[in-house]
């Protein structure tokens, strides 16, 4: 069964180019190294500003739990860390059909 995931993601004043470019970064080897995520998408709030959603699906468990293990997904952990207005919200789905 498929795994939808919905991080909400609220970056400083000020941080949004950092946070889209090393961003953009991540997203890039998610696509090229992990055949198990069939979706990793990262969008802009229209009515809240300096909040993103991150849209990611995976195949099943084992691709989502190979992507928290990855070496550039931990690399990328003490960049948020300096973006971030605050703990990121993560809801997980699963996915129907």
């Amino acid at each position: 069964m498929s795994i939808g995931v919905i991080a909400t993601l609220r970056i400083q004043d000020g941080k949004a180019g950092e946070f889209e470019a090393f961003f953009g970064e991540l997203a890039g080897q998610v696509r090229a190294n992990e055949p198990g995520n069939l979706a990793y998408q990262l969008t802009k709030s229209r009515a809240e500003p300096n909040t993103y959603k991150v849209l990611e699906v995976y195949k099943d468990q084992d691709a989502l739990t190979h992507h928290g293990g990855t070496d550039y997904f931990k690399a990328a952990g003490p960049k948020f860390a300096a973006v971030l207005a605050g703990r990121p919200d993560i809801e997980y789905l699963d996915g129907v059909g």
